[in-house]
């Protein structure tokens, strides 16, 4: 069975189930209603008898009869007469009613079993048994009370069988209608099974696709919906556009690394070349050798900031987090840093007391830092550089702002990517990894790094951190 698709294993299990629940339902119809409808038989038996009482009355004289009725029936009884209305001859679903005196005397009415009934003795409200002919009858007697009517008695049969015919008329139409709705149900059930299954057909398919052809850019498209497919097919396109997002950054990535290589690691091959000519200098040999170490320590940064991305990336846990003072922290990296004084530039900060945030202190003093060489190195001559720490009810925020030379606008939304860098000027001292480390280290901490600026008149570099 584990290979049968699942619409048809739906279809089988559905298809079983009701064959079981129909089964049962035929089951009680047999057994329950072959009940109901004895104890009906008998009901309408008493019900029958019961009512036939009203149907006799006791007259002294034929003058005492208020108004004469040529239908109605007269029988001597005794030292007067009984008036039988005609509609005791008549026999209602199949019961026969029968009035006998207390010698089991038929007086009147129709009895189809009377001899075998001969044989049965009165019993006052009590339904009795008897066998004719193979068919079992039941037998109800009522003793008549009032004037005149002392020894009298009614006595109703009807057989057994009587509720047979309805019987057999309800198993046929059982027999007919419940194997039909049977194979509705599975038809109707196998219909629904595969539409309600497409979904999860077109997801293996777009899966089978992607996997083929390795086009992560394919989407599964099952049109409007909130159930739960809908919602399995919506997680899938998300977790096919992060893959994609993730396998075109990580081509970028390559790329850009190999670009960033190429140029240090050519120099350092020429340098090679040259230093290996015969007629070379000490000098030129020192020259070279300051160069290769130049790119080398390039190089180094380079690797080294790469590194710290992946770590922290890949290896979160081994960056502990901590309560950490921050106000502290951001004035003692002012301080450190303010002695550079590049260009001219004068850094000042203005830090409230008392700001506390739980994560890892090495990261966060790398991207104050960051944000502040990235300020000097393009900061204008003799220009300033201010660094802020507020914090509020709800959350911290530290600025570092600048009059350096800006960035544009189309400029803007791109800075933080690895190794971009927004014109040629800026690729004289930085790797194009600084930014993008400091982004991935605000966010580690769940926070928030954006960036304000104009072209010539400098730039805002703001984080927002969550109150811890």
């Amino acid at each position: 069975m584990n290979h049968l698709s699942i619409r048809i294993k739906i279809t089988l299990w559905f298809a079983a189930a009701l064959i079981v629940v129909v089964s049962l339902t035929y089951f009680c119809i047999l057994s329950v209603g072959s009940q109901v409808l004895q104890k009906t038989i008998k009901d309408n038996l008493i019900e029958t008898v019961e009512n036939n009482i009203d149907e006799i009355e006791y007259y002294e004289s034929m003058d005492a009869v208020a108004e004469p009725n040529d239908v109605d029936h007269f029988i001597h009884y005794g030292s007067g007469f009984l008036e039988v209305d005609d509609d005791f001859l008549d026999s209602v679903n199949q019961v026969y009613t029968a009035l006998y005196d207390s010698d089991l005397f038929m007086l009147y009415g129709e009895n189809p079993i009377a001899k075998p009934c001969a044989g049965i003795p009165l019993q006052n409200l009590t339904i009795q048994t008897v066998n004719a002919a193979g068919i079992t009858y039941y037998i109800f007697d009522r003793e008549l009370t009032g004037a005149g009517l002392d020894g009298l008695w009614l006595r109703g049969v009807v057989a057994e069988t009587q509720g047979k015919e309805e019987l057999s008329s309800i198993t046929k139409l059982s027999l007919t209608v419940l194997p039909l709705i049977v194979l509705m149900a599975v038809l109707g059930g196998s219909l629904i099974a595969k539409r309600a299954l497409s979904p999860i057909q077109k997801i293996s398919d777009t899966a089978s696709q992607i996997t083929r052809g390795n086009d992560l850019k394919k989407r599964i498209e099952l049109g409007p919906g909130k159930d739960e497919l809908h919602q399995l097919a919506d997680h899938f396109n998300s977790m096919i556009a992060r893959l994609d997002n993730s396998f075109e950054k990580e081509k970028q990535f390559t790329s850009d690394v190999s670009h960033e290589l190429r140029t240090p690691m050519a120099v350092i091959m020429a340098q090679c070349e040259y230093s290996a000519e015969k007629d070379a200098s000490p000098e030129d040999y020192s020259e070279s050798i300051a160069v290769i170490h130049s790119q080398g320590k390039k190089m180094t940064t380079l690797i080294n900031q790469m590194l710290d991305i992946a770590r922290l990336e890949m290896r979160p846990e081994n960056y502990p987090m901590e309560v950490i003072d921050l106000s502290t922290l951001v004035r003692s990296a002012c301080e450190d840093l303010s002695l550079i004084r590049e260009n001219g530039i004068a850094l000042s900060s203005e830090v409230d007391d008392g700001i506390s945030i739980t994560g890892n202190q090495a990261l966060l003093l790398r991207a104050i830092s960051n944000l502040i060489f990235n300020a000097y190195r393009y900061g204008k001559e003799n220009g300033h550089i201010n660094v802020v720490l507020h914090g509020d009810g709800e959350q911290i925020t530290l600025k570092v702002e600048d009059d350096g030379i800006g960035i544009s606008l189309q400029d803007i939304p791109k800075v933080f990517d690895r190794f971009y860098r927004a014109d040629s000027s800026r690729e004289k001292t930085g790797t194009g990894l600084g930014l993008a480390l400091t982004k991935e280290i605000v966010e580690f901490h769940h926070g928030a790094l954006s960036v304000e600026s104009v072209l010539g008149e400098g730039s805002v570099f703001s984080i927002v951190f969550p109150k811890s």
